[in-house]
């Protein structure tokens, strides 16, 4: 592992002799490796002469100039996209009911979660981020904020090594976060940044969200295209996500109280913190998290779809009162997809911010987020 204290040396040597700072035991942890992207073609070469796996982890908090890689890498190194953790990761999940189970169609057992209202607002502001766990909700909370304005203040420059607006990124991330889990354009944002008073082109907010991407700050939801029965076209428009919920938090101003007493937002951030939970179990299942919208306004807020071609369709609502308008809305949505061309879904879901789990009468299985894991 590399000594931080040493980080201006290793930068100076990458250039010049990269192989030597890969002398030392393996397995061998480079930390923010795209600041000297000239090390991936040395340790390709390394990999071909030792023959062997598990040699090094290449870790880095935004994406690399790959026009200074030589070399793919293909068949020596895998890509891993690091998520904040899920719930069943801090331990706040029980995950008696596994995603794992409801693909391969085990028996279900209804059960129950710990978890109530007040405690998915305490979550969401907490966020999943290892440092954070155990920590007083205070000392959770200056962590996000230091993160946060640091992301304003500096972070956006190592993407490219353009200085922006710091005002003007705090601005565009404040009207992310009233656009999270919608399916909102950049015009949107752009009308709202005018609200906050910040003159800002429709360009720039392309650039900026470009930046914000790369350094893992947002997050969003591709949409998905299935085969259906009928000529209708699919809406192709992402979802707005953060990589955690609790970024959206904290550029609203919003602690756990604030979202007890404001349920709409609190339902967009509940969405949130449940695409980031099915975001890491599918990567575990070896999938991918979609969302689903047609012409009609038919929508689906969360599509898992496995790699050897099975998929699950699921709806995410706070509470019980629109748990079977939700589980009416999947029946038809599956009613819609042709069937005789892909496979059937391998189960409809309604996950919740209730406490019990359960199968409904025709099908749907109900789903607190506290009961679920991979």
């Amino acid at each position: 592992m590399q000594d931080p204290d040493n980080q201006e040396a290793y930068q100076q040597l990458a250039p010049i002799q990269p192989s030597l700072l890969l002398q030392g035991e393996n397995p061998r942890l480079i930390d923010e490796w795209q600041m000297a992207p000239m090390l991936w073609d040395a340790i390709r070469h390394d990999i071909d002469m030792k023959n062997k796996e598990g040699l090094y982890i290449l870790t880095g908090s935004t994406t690399v100039d790959e026009s200074r890689i030589q070399h793919s890498g293909a068949g020596r190194i895998t890509r891993l996209k690091m998520h904040t953790m899920s719930l069943f990761e801090s331990m706040d999940s029980n995950g008696k009911v596994s995603l794992q189970e409801r693909f391969d169609n085990k028996a279900f057992q209804g059960t129950k979660s710990d978890l109530v209202l007040n405690d998915y607002a305490r979550l969401i502001c907490r966020g999943g981020w290892p440092s954070s766990l155990g920590k007083s909700d205070s000392v959770a909370r200056k962590q996000i904020s230091g993160y946060c304005e640091t992301i304003c203040a500096s972070d956006l420059a190592t993407v490219d090594g353009i200085k922006r607006d710091e005002e003007k990124v705090r601005a565009l991330l404040r009207s992310y976060a009233r656009n999270v889990s919608t399916q909102a354009p950049n015009s949107t944002l752009l009308a709202d940044l005018s609200l906050d008073q910040k003159s800002i082109h429709i360009n720039t907010v392309d650039n900026y969200l470009s930046a914000l991407n790369k350094l893992f700050v947002i997050d969003e939801v591709s949409a998905w295209s299935p085969k259906l029965r009928s000529q209708t076209a699919v809406r192709t428009s992402k979802t707005r996500h953060f990589v955690d919920p609790a970024i959206a938090a904290y550029f609203l101003g919003a602690g756990e109280n604030d979202l007890i007493f404001d349920l709409n937002t609190f339902g967009l951030l509940f969405e949130s913190l449940v695409i980031r939970d099915l975001r890491v179990y599918a990567q575990f299942l070896g999938g991918s998290v979609y969302h689903y919208r047609d012409k009609s306004g038919l929508e689906v807020d969360a599509i898992l779809h496995l790699s050897d071609g099975r998929w699950g369709a699921i709806e995410i609502k706070l509470g019980a009162k629109q748990v079977d308008q939700a589980a009416a809305n999947l029946i038809k949505f599956k009613n819609r997809v042709d069937i005789e061309k892909m496979l059937e879904p391998s189960f409809l879901m309604v996950i919740t911010g209730t406490q019990f789990a359960f199968q409904k009468e025709d099908g749907v299985y109900v789903v607190p987020l506290g009961c679920l894991g991979p």
